[in-house]
């Protein structure tokens, strides 16, 4: 196929999604005209620093969103043929890269609970709280600033809601909570309050009755992954490198919509009740998943060319 039918199947694709592809489209086709006057039938790197010579002037940051669109449609393309190059995030650095996200298998999440909760301390809070915790943030998406913001007031356990007054931007908003949650969030915090002889402010809470901290909660999931092997083992407390507790946000989003297209869903319609789930600004932050999950965006690209490829025929 030539680069610029699969552009257009790529398109199409992508507008289906729910993108607005108008910057994208203008650069992606200017740089197929270029790659036919070149009479190149496959993206390579060095075609890429020849289009980038000959298209004009401009700043680091414009460039590197502009590489940035020609990746994604070269990885589009490489799926489809390995002969076409992806070029490295680093041809042209931009000052902000989103990382790809670490999605956690059921397996190690429910590994990562149960290490934590074999966190040792004075009267068993620690583990109590991490395990929690984490749990908490794998089953609902929560930020962790949002999790360790809750207050007792805010977790309503009799009708297994929860109340967000401190989310990003300022934004306030209400997590429904399937009842094994709720049941888990309950345990806790009557044991919470056994422990600590009275029921707190805070609903995540140390040992002394204070509330938990962020460094403290990334510091004892960092050490929770080191003893399953999801992080080097650290010498002086250190953290060490590989997923993050943030990461558990993403792996619900990802499983979410996995889930979707393995159900037969329409993600179209489900998107906006995810983005109202974890307080996204926009339905944008959201469809970052498919193109930053390889699983999502295979599925997505088999939904949409199996059932339109007709529409994108020449």
């Amino acid at each position: 196929m030539s680069l610029r039918h699969e552009l257009e199947r790529y398109l199409t694709i992508r507008r289906t999604l729910g993108y607005d592809l108008r910057t994208d489209e203008r650069v992606l086709r200017r740089f197929v005209d270029f790659a036919e006057a070149e009479q190149a039938s496959n993206i390579t790197i060095p075609l890429l620093l020849r289009w980038q010579e000959a298209f004009g002037k401009a700043g680091r940051q414009t460039w590197a969103a502009r590489f940035g669109m020609v990746r994604l449609f070269a990885q589009w393309l490489h799926g489809l043929d390995a002969a076409h190059e992806v070029p490295s995030r680093g041809l042209i650095p931009s000052r902000y890269r989103r990382m790809r996200p670490y999605i956690y298998s059921a397996v190690e999440i429910a590994a990562i609970v149960s290490a934590a909760a074999e966190l040792p301390s004075v009267y068993g809070m620690r583990g109590l709280t991490c395990s929690t915790l984490f749990g908490l943030i794998a089953v609902t998406g929560l930020r962790i600033s949002e999790a360790l913001g809750l207050d007792t007031t805010d977790v309503d356990l009799h009708d297994g809601v929860l109340r967000i007054r401190r989310g990003k931007l300022g934004k306030e908003r209400l997590i429904p909570l399937a009842g094994s949650v709720t049941e888990r969030l309950r345990s806790y915090a009557s044991e919470r309050d056994r422990l600590l002889g009275h029921t707190p402010e805070p609903f995540f809470v140390t040992c002394g009755g204070d509330r938990l901290g962020d460094c403290g909660a990334r510091y004892n999931f960092a050490l929770v992954c080191q003893r399953i092997g999801l992080r080097d083992p650290q010498h002086y407390g250190r953290h060490g490198r590989g997923p993050r507790i943030h990461d558990l946000r993403h792996s619900f989003a990802a499983r979410t919509i996995i889930d979707w297209y393995r159900t037969g869903k329409d993600p179209a319609r489900e998107m906006i009740k995810l983005t109202t789930y974890l307080g996204h600004a926009s339905p944008e932050n959201t469809y970052w998943y498919i193109e930053a999950v390889p699983e999502l965006l295979e599925l997505a690209s088999r939904r949409v060319v199996g059932s339109g490829d007709e529409e994108v025929r020449p």
